[in-house]
């Protein structure tokens, strides 16, 4: 017989390869264990990120990896972005998704509701893990959500789309070092409408955020491209 925690990860991943299948703006890109306790998603969503000389830059392609501990689901699944992201509840290590995780909710809604994060379609600046984006994202909230497209697939997406499952492969565990981002362009004709970008001045808010800006420039001072 089956332990409960083994259902619940196949569970897990049935849901996530039903709700995902097809869908352009979330893929799962890899995936270890039988069934799965590792996965690395892909969401091809508008974010930010800060670039190396401290400017605030929109970035399109994002990957999380996911571990799912022995203490899941009773403890919340352990969540990193492997690409840079700039966002309050975001930092080199982790998302904070412990103000919201239940055993009750499904991993596929938790993948979901990250990607919203990703788009500042969601996010909290009262107990930020990171200070400075949190205070950007206050003095800005008008710039925000970065993207407007909904981020879950339909709910009455049929299932006989003619697109095939997402294929997986074996993915190591986890390491320290970034892993680069598979390249892959969601079909034209399935994702929604992406508006032309225009250009707009983000007032100064402060030191950048990164340590390899040049001292005598302000990023806060730079463009960010916004929809």
């Amino acid at each position: 017989m089956l332990s409960p925690r083994i259902r619940r990860l196949k569970l897990d991943h049935d849901s996530l390869l039903r709700r995902f299948s097809g869908w352009p703006l979330i893929r799962i890109v890899g995936s270890a264990g039988l069934p799965p306790e590792l996965y690395r998603f892909q969401y091809l969503v508008r974010g930010l990120y800060v670039a190396p000389d401290g400017a605030i830059l929109e970035r399109n392609d994002h990957l999380l990896e996911v571990n799912l501990s022995l203490g899941y689901p009773r403890r919340a699944p352990q969540c990193r972005m492997l690409t840079p992201v700039f966002h309050p509840n975001f930092d080199d290590s982790s998302v904070c998704i412990g103000d919201f995780w239940a055993a009750s909710e499904g991993l596929d809604d938790l993948i979901i509701r990250i990607g919203r994060m990703i788009s500042y379609q969601e996010y909290n600046t009262k107990s930020p893990l990171n200070g400075l984006a949190a205070k950007w994202a206050a003095q800005n909230s008008k710039l925000l959500p970065v993207d407007t497209r909904p981020i879950a697939p339909p709910l009455d997406q049929p299932a006989s789309l003619g697109v095939p499952p997402p294929q997986t492969e074996a993915v190591p565990a986890p390491a320290a070092s970034t892993v680069p981002v598979p390249p892959a362009v969601p079909p034209a004709e399935a994702a929604p409408a992406v508006p032309e970008a225009r250009e707009v001045s983000i007032p100064q808010a402060g030191p950048a955020p990164n340590a390899s800006a040049p001292a005598d420039d302000d990023p806060w001072g730079q463009k960010i491209v916004i929809p």
